[in-house]
């Protein structure tokens, strides 16, 4: 360290080395500061070297996790109001109407081949449902 200081006072004089000295005694004095009051308050320093974690979590669930849950639900409740006669979109990208419901299942009626007596009906999972719009009479 005196040999970094030597060349410092041969290359820039005796005042550069006295503000770095000085510097260099507010930082230990800095440290010291912080070292005593983790020393006198450990409970303080833990609280405060977990609060950033914390507020990560927090937004987080705010940002990601509750709108996550309310989509979920509003779309469990639209497949439960889902009746015989509504228009329904599959995730799987079928279109068709609404012809029986039983249990966990559905049975959608994709539309007609050859004669109206002959129609073609999918029985599907109620989960399989992407959206459904209801059939307003």
């Amino acid at each position: 360290m005196t040999n970094i200081l030597e060349t410092v006072v041969f290359a820039e004089g005796e005042d550069a080395v006295n503000t770095q000295a000085q510097t260099a005694e507010t930082t230990e004095t800095t440290s010291a500061d912080a070292e005593q009051v983790a020393e006198a308050n450990p409970v303080m320093s833990t609280v405060v070297s977990i609060l950033p974690l914390v507020l990560i979590i927090v937004l987080l669930y705010f940002m990601m996790i509750r709108p996550q849950r309310k989509k979920e639900k509003e779309t469990k409740e639209m497949i439960n109001s889902m009746k015989v006669g509504d228009k329904v979109v599959t995730i799987g990208g079928i279109c068709g109407k609404v012809a029986r419901i039983k249990d966990e299942f559905v049975f959608i009626e994709t539309g007609n081949i050859g004669t109206p007596d002959e129609k073609s009906v999918i029985k599907m999972e109620r989960d399989a449902v992407k959206t459904v719009e209801s059939n307003k009479n």
